[in-house]
C-alpha cells in the first residue's frame, strides 16, 4: 500500500477545467489525474494561509482559532509520526522554502526524509554580497532575494518547481517495487511571483507593452485593466507550467503502473485574487471563494472514479484521517477531520454540515455550500485575541508583545495538557491594522451569487448563521475570547452579543 498527496501552492478553483467549463486555463495534465479520481465540489480551507494549512493537514485539526503562522507544535499528533510508528516511510519533496525559514520549524523533519530545491521567492539561496538593482521600471512588488535568485534560472529545468517534480520522480524510480510509503510531492507554483519561460505566456497571447509585472501586491487594485488582465494571465502561464511538469510524475507512475495499489490526493492550501474583488492577493481581505474554495481529487485503488464529482462538504483536515484509513491505522482522538473513504466507496453521504475556515485574528467564516458567512471582529482593536503555542516562532521572526509581562505560560489547550505561551495579539482601544479592511459581516447565497457580489441583507438569516456559527466554533474548541472579539454570546452564554 502506498500513499501520494501532491500539493500545487496557491491553486485557484475556478481557473480549472474540472470546475469550470468556461475556463481560459490550459491544464491538460490536472485533467488527466481527474480522470482517474473522484473530484469534491464542495472542499474548503480551514486554515489559512501557507503554514498554517500545512498544520491542518498533518495534524487533521485547526489551527487557526489557536495560533496563525508557525511551526509544528511539539504536542501535535502527526499523520507522518503515527506512519512512522507503524514502519510506514515518509518522504516529502518541495520547493517551499517557507519549510524552512523561521516559523516553519518540524514540518519537513517530521518525515523520515526530506528533499528541498531552492530559488523560490524570497529564498535566502544565491548568496551575492552585490546589490540586485530593481528593472527600470516594474509595478507590484520587489524584492533583491527574488531578483538574484531568478538570476540562476537558466533552462526551464532549472526552475525550482520543474525540479521538483522532477525529484519526485527520481524518487519514485530509485523507489520501484517498494511498499509502505507516503510521498508528499509539493510545489511553490503557481504562487507568485509568476517567472515562467516565455512559450508559456505566449500561450495565452498577451499583449501587455507595460512595465515588468509578475508579481501583485496583497492590496486594492490600483493598477490598469491591462495589468490586471497580464497578471491573470502570467499566473496562467505559472500554471501551465508546473502542469507540463506534473504530467512528468503521471508519467512516472504510469510506467510504473502503481494506481492499482496507491493512494493519490491532489489539492492546495489556499487561492488568491487576482483583481476579483477589487484585491489582488489574500490575508488581509475577506476570506472570498476565490481564496477558500479548494480544488481536491482523490484516486482510491479499486475503487471506480472516472471524474465522478461528489458534493459533500470537506476541508484540509480531513486528508490525514482519510490517509490513515488508507493504511488501516487507528485515527487519534485529537483529529477533528474526517476520513474521505467513505464518501468515495459511497457508503456514506456526508462527513460533516458546516465547513469553518479563515485566518488566525481575522474573520471566521462558516459554509454549508449554500451560503457563506463571514464574520468580522467586532471592534476596530479586535480585542481580546490571544496566540496559544509552545513554539513562539510566526512568520520569519518571533511572536512579541508590547508588554511583555502580559505574556502568560500555563495549560490553556483543551486538547492537550502541554503548557503553552499565551501572546497578546491586539491591545483594546488600539486599531489592529490587519483587520481594517473587514470590520463588515457579510452573507451570501453562493448558489445564487458564487462570486459573492451581492451580500444578503436578512436579519433572519443572518441570526441563523450567526448561531451555527457558535455552535461550529464550540465544536472546534474556540478559545473564549474568539467568540468576544466576533461579538458573540459564547457557549457558556456570557460576552458581547452584537447581530450587526
Amino acid at each position: 500500500m502506498k500513499a501520494i498527496v501532491i500539493l500545487l501552492d496557491t491553486l485557484n478553483r475556478h481557473m480549472l477545467d474540472i470546475y469550470n467549463k468556461q475556463t481560459w486555463v490550459n491544464t491538460p495534465n490536472i485533467n488527466r489525474l481527474a480522470e482517474k479520481s473522484f473530484i469534491f465540489d464542495n472542499h474548503w480551507a480551514g486554515s489559512l494561509p501557507c503554514m498554517p494549512a500545512r498544520r491542518d493537514m498533518l495534524t487533521g485539526r485547526l489551527d487557526f482559532l489557536e495560533r496563525g503562522w508557525g511551526g509544528l507544535e511539539p504536542f501535535d499528533i502527526t499523520l507522518t509520526n503515527c506512519l512512522k510508528e507503524n514502519n510506514i516511510f515518509s518522504h516529502i519533496v518541495t520547493d517551499h522554502y517557507h519549510y524552512f525559514s523561521t516559523g516553519g520549524e518540524n514540518y519537513c523533519q517530521s518525515f523520515n526524509t526530506w528533499d528541498f530545491h531552492r530559488g523560490q521567492e524570497g529564498d535566502p539561496w544565491v548568496s551575492n554580497v552585490h546589490q540586485a538593482d530593481p528593472p527600470k521600471e516594474y509595478i507590484g512588488r520587489f524584492l533583491e532575494q527574488n531578483e538574484k535568485n531568478r538570476s540562476k534560472l537558466e533552462e526551464e529545468t532549472t526552475y525550482p518547481g520543474p525540479k521538483t517534480m522532477q525529484a519526485a520522480c527520481q524518487w519514485l524510480q530509485d523507489n520501484e517495487k517498494a511498499d509502505n510509503y507516503f510521498l508528499m510531492v509539493e510545489a511553490f507554483d503557481p504562487h507568485e511571483p509568476f517567472v515562467t519561460p516565455d512559450h508559456y505566456l505566449d500561450q495565452y497571447d498577451d499583449s501587455y507593452q507595460g512595465p515588468r509585472f509578475d508579481w501583485p501586491k496583497y492590496a486594492k487594485v490600483n493598477e490598469s485593466e491591462e495589468a490586471i488582465d497580464h497578471i491573470q494571465k502570467r499566473y496562467a502561464a505559472t500554471l501551465t507550467m508546473i502542469d507540463h511538469w506534473l504530467g512528468k510524475l503521471l508519467d512516472e507512475m504510469d510506467r510504473q503502473d502503481i494506481w492499482d495499489d496507491t493512494l493519490v490526493i491532489f489539492t492546495t492550501d489556499h487561492g488568491l485574487l487576482l483583481g476579483e474583488h477589487n484585491w489582488t492577493g489574500k490575508n488581509i481581505m475577506h476570506a472570498y471563494n476565490e481564496v477558500a474554495h479548494l480544488p481536491l481529487m482523490i484516486h482510491v485503488p479499486e475503487v471506480e472514479a472516472h471524474g465522478t464529482h461528489i458534493d459533500s462538504i470537506t476541508q484540509n483536515i480531513d486528508i490525514m484521517p482519510t490517509i490513515l484509513e488508507y493504511f488501516q491505522l487507528s485515527i487519534p482522538e485529537s483529529v477533528q477531520g474526517n476520513s474521505l473513504l467513505g464518501l468515495c466507496k459511497n457508503n456514506q453521504e456526508k462527513v460533516r454540515d458546516y465547513a469553518i475556515y479563515g485566518m488566525f485574528g481575522m474573520t471566521v467564516n462558516l459554509t454549508d455550500g449554500d451560503y457563506t458567512y463571514l464574520r468580522a471582529p467586532n471592534h476596530e482593536d479586535n480585542h481580546p485575541c490571544y496566540v496559544y503555542t509552545a513554539m513562539p516562532t510566526t512568520f520569519r521572526g518571533y511572536h512579541d508583545s508590547e508588554n511583555r509581562e502580559n505574556i502568560e505560560m500555563g495549560r490553556f489547550l483543551t486538547h492537550t495538557s502541554y503548557p503553552v505561551y499565551k501572546f497578546p495579539y491586539s491591545k483594546k482601544g488600539k486599531p489592529f491594522v490587519m483587520a481594517k479592511n473587514i470590520l463588515e459581516s457579510y452573507l451570501f447565497d453562493i448558489r445564487a451569487d458564487y462570486q459573492q457580489k451581492h451580500t444578503i441583507d436578512d436579519s433572519q438569516l443572518k441570526n441563523k448563521y450567526q448561531q451555527i456559527l457558535i455552535e461550529v466554533m464550540n465544536q472546534y474548541d474556540a478559545p473564549i475570547e474568539q467568540y468576544l472579539r466576533l461579538g458573540l454570546r459564547n457557549p457558556e452564554g456570557s460576552g458581547e452579543y452584537d447581530t450587526t
